[in-house]
């Protein structure tokens, strides 16, 4: 599990102050990149010659409000780990209380054929590394 901090910014809430729903997505990869970065300091996917990681299936559920200028403590569990992709699930929470929850499906797409190819040896160990059992929820 990799742990972040987050604020929600004003500009990502709706005009009553509370978030907009795709901003929780937003943060949610915000987290993503983060959990990357330290899982995989030494490949930067995101300008990666070879492969992208893109979001197949993304989905959220919503339990409280969060307001703007919460400080929001978010998690990143990785559920899943096949040949060629991954899922994370992300906890969105404040004083150990949930508000949210999300789910984002990444595949390993090859950039020069626009197919999809197996995850690198590297990232698939340590996403191994990470996986948590999935408990009945």
């Amino acid at each position: 599990m990799f742990h972040t901090k987050e604020r929600l910014n004003f500009y990502d809430c709706d005009p009553a102050g509370i978030i907009f729903y795709a901003s929780l997505f937003k943060i949610a990869h915000t987290a993503y990149e983060k959990f990357l970065a330290h899982n995989s300091p030494d490949r930067n996917f995101f300008f990666d010659d070879e492969l992208v990681l893109p979001i197949i299936h993304c989905e959220a559920d919503y339990y409280k409000p969060l307001k703007a200028f919460d400080e929001i403590d978010v998690s990143v569990i990785v559920r899943e780990v096949r040949d060629n992709s991954f899922e994370l699930k992300y906890k969105f929470e404040i004083d150990s209380k949930l508000y949210a929850e999300a789910k984002t499906v990444h595949v390993c797409v090859d950039k020069t054929k626009f197919e999809k190819t197996n995850l690198p040896h590297q990232l698939k160990s340590k996403l191994n590394e990470k996986s948590m059992p999935r408990i009945r929820e």
